[in-house]
């Protein structure tokens, strides 16, 4: 073969075996680039790094830090960043995803071995704790491979952070504990000076006049309580005393006589209930304002005052009426005569008493048990005051004072020796009476806890108390009707009060629920309307929405999912998710018919069928967005880096590097 000829044949075969090579090459298989993606699910491991159980640990930390913050993190594993370099890789998928403000992209490349943290700062967080963060926990996990804990530390790392509000708990700590030591030392000191400052206020409420309405005032609020509840005392055992003395000079000067005794008492009666009125209401559930207390207090303080001044006004014109030393022997001898008939009852009440403790357990004659003994006491008592006052009688005049003395106490022995056997004598009356009267109270408890019955959905725990009380009530005086009237009737009076009470307070809020259901249903009826206008015209006019509109409708579409789901067990609740559903899909429905108005505007050509396609989102979607957005790039079918929803403010983060 020629040199030519053979050069020929081999410059063929090099040509040949280097387009073969370059054949090999081009066929050859090759790493699948990761590009940016729409993130439908929490965590996405495209890099195929996780377990599956490793999957379920970061899925729960991502959904515990939604639970306790509120802030959605997203976490992709990719092989690589598609050669767009982790800031714009991570842009790109927030855009595509439609991330807002409260959402957060970790982006890990595996094999490039780098990752962005990209999204806003949450507040509670720092820029040196989320860098502590970072360059401490979560790269030291990606450097050794622990894909799964880099992403469980980021979330857990945020809550935690979040939780502190951005302070270190250990300074809190401290200063915590420096607060109880101050504390704890002066409780003590604090405690003793309250101690003495309450006496020394309280025996200076004491002097001030109880119409000086302004010294009263000027007092601190628990003088005020204290001296009221002296005063409420005082003023109370000063009207049992003089309607004990009353009634006996009633008996012996007759009514017409003791007129402005008895007028200037019942005024005392009168202003003692109203003081106690005032005291009651100081007392009860319903808390006052400390200035509505301290004017009660004062014209607590100043009624009972009044009223004792007017007592106490009678007095020397009381006791001249009532000079005992005038006819003291006569009086004598009628507290001798009160004796003797006084006497001659006990036999009487004696029988009467063991008749009455053989019928009734012991229980039903506690309050008259030992009354013929006491009587038996007073009558004993009456007589040597009776012997004494004698014995003073004889003694020169001017010395003869110890007689008063004497025949006041003698008449009051007297006087309680009386009420002491006419309680015995009623007491049969009394239990007669409640024996007669307990069926229709019975009856009544009955039927109230069958009303309760029906309102145990509305009435809660004060129902459900008061109802079973009744029960029990109902059935213990049931059982004791025969052998105990009094206690079984006035057991079964008690509940019914608190039960009608209870009934009452259910009835009304059976009627609110009945309201709030019916306004509920009018609620979740409209809002479901608007979520519905809403959502057709942004699904016919996607094209041109941008992701506001569609934020809106997203968060209507929850809270009216929440109102459907709450509705049977929380009406309120349900209420103000359906209001807010309402209320976000209005704005929905604005915010999209702004986005096509701006879309249209911008448009060279409308009216088409092509342009409405595209609208539509059947055409093009990706392009049609890009550009309405301001980042479309010619060729690119998609996004430039910006993102809707705060992307430019100060809490902006994009953090990450290799590692």
């Amino acid at each position: 073969m020629s040199l030519p000829n053979r050069v020929a044949r081999w410059t063929s075969w090099l040509v040949l075996s280097v387009l073969l090579a370059g054949g090999g090459l081009l066929g050859a298989p090759t790493g699948v680039a990761e590009a940016p993606l729409r993130m439908d699910t929490y965590v996405v491991d495209s890099a195929k790094v996780l377990s599956g159980g490793q999957m379920d640990r970061v899925r729960s930390a991502v959904d515990q830090l939604y639970a306790d913050q509120q802030i959605r993190l997203w976490v992709v594993y990719v092989r690589d960043f598609d050669g767009l370099g982790p800031e714009a890789w991570a842009q790109r998928t927030a855009a595509k995803s439609e991330f807002g403000g409260r959402d957060l992209l970790l982006a890990i490349a595996t094999q490039e071995h780098s990752y962005r943290l990209d999204g806003e700062l949450p507040s509670g967080v720092s820029d040196s704790e989320l860098d502590s963060l970072l360059t401490r926990e979560v790269e030291p996990a990606l450097r050794d491979g622990r894909w799964a804990d880099a992403g469980i530390v980021t979330a857990d790392g945020l809550r935690s952070d979040m939780q502190n509000g951005g302070l270190d708990l250990r300074f809190l700590l401290v200063i915590g504990a420096l607060v109880v030591l101050v504390v704890g030392g002066l409780l003590l000191f604090a405690r003793k000076r309250r101690r003495d400052r309450a006496r020394a206020d309280l025996a200076v409420a004491r002097e001030v006049d109880p119409d000086n309405t302004t010294a009263l005032a000027a007092l601190p609020l628990e003088a005020l309580h204290a001296r009221s509840r002296e005063a409420l005392v005082e003023i109370d055992n000063a009207i049992r005393t003089s309607a004990e003395e009353l009634e006996l000079a009633t008996g012996e000067f007759g009514a017409t006589a003791t007129l402005p005794f008895t007028t200037a008492l019942e005024h005392a009666k009168t202003a003692a209930s109203k003081a106690f009125s005032i005291r009651q209401r100081l007392d009860d559930a319903i808390p006052e304002t400390p200035d509505e207390q301290r004017t009660l207090l004062v014209d607590l303080i100043g009624t009972v005052g009044r009223a004792d001044r007017e007592l106490d006004a009678q007095v020397a014109e009381f006791d001249a009426m009532r000079n005992l030393l005038i006819n003291a022997a006569d009086r004598l001898d009628g507290l001798t005569r009160d004796l003797v008939e006084l006497k001659s009852r006990l036999p009487d009440a004696e029988a009467e008493l063991a008749r009455l403790t053989a019928a009734h357990p012991p229980s039903v004659l506690a309050p008259i048990h030992d009354n013929v003994t006491m009587a038996r006491e007073r009558i004993a008592f009456a007589e040597q005051n009776i012997d004494a006052g004698r014995a003073a009688l004889t003694q020169p005049v001017g010395k003869q004072g110890g007689a008063v003395a004497a025949i006041r106490s003698a008449e009051a022995a007297v006087g309680q020796a009386r009420a002491l056997l006419d309680g015995v004598v009623n007491a049969a009356a009394d239990i007669q009476q409640a024996r007669d009267g307990l069926p229709a109270v019975l009856d009544e408890l009955r039927r109230d806890i069958a009303s309760a019955t029906e309102l145990s959905g509305y009435g809660g725990p004060e129902l459900a108390a008061a109802t079973a009380s009744a029960q029990a009530a109902l059935d213990k005086a049931t059982a004791a009707a025969s052998a105990d009237p009094l206690d079984a009737f006035h057991d079964a009076v008690a509940a019914d009060g608190e039960l009608d009470r209870a009934i009452a307070a259910a009835t009304d809020r059976r009627l609110a629920a009945e309201d709030l259901r019916r306004r509920l249903d009018q609620a979740v009826t409209a809002a479901r309307a608007r979520v519905s206008a809403a959502s057709d015209y942004i699904g016919t006019r996607r094209g041109g929405i941008d992701a506001e509109a569609r934020t809106r409708l997203s968060e209507a579409q929850r809270n009216l999912d929440a109102a459907q789901q709450l509705s049977g067990t929380d009406p309120a609740r349900a209420m103000t998710s359906a209001q807010s559903a309402a209320d976000l899909a209005g704005r929905a429905l604005q915010a999209a018919q702004a986005s096509v108005r701006a879309w249209e505007a911008a448009q060279p050509v409308s009216g088409t069928s092509q342009a409405g396609a595209v609208l539509g989102g059947i055409l093009i979607d990706g392009l049609l967005r890009g550009a309405a957005s301001g980042g479309y790039r010619s060729g690119s079918g998609g996004w430039g880096a910006g993102s809707y929803g705060g992307s430019s403010g100060s809490r902006r983060i994009s953090r990450g590097g290799r590692f």
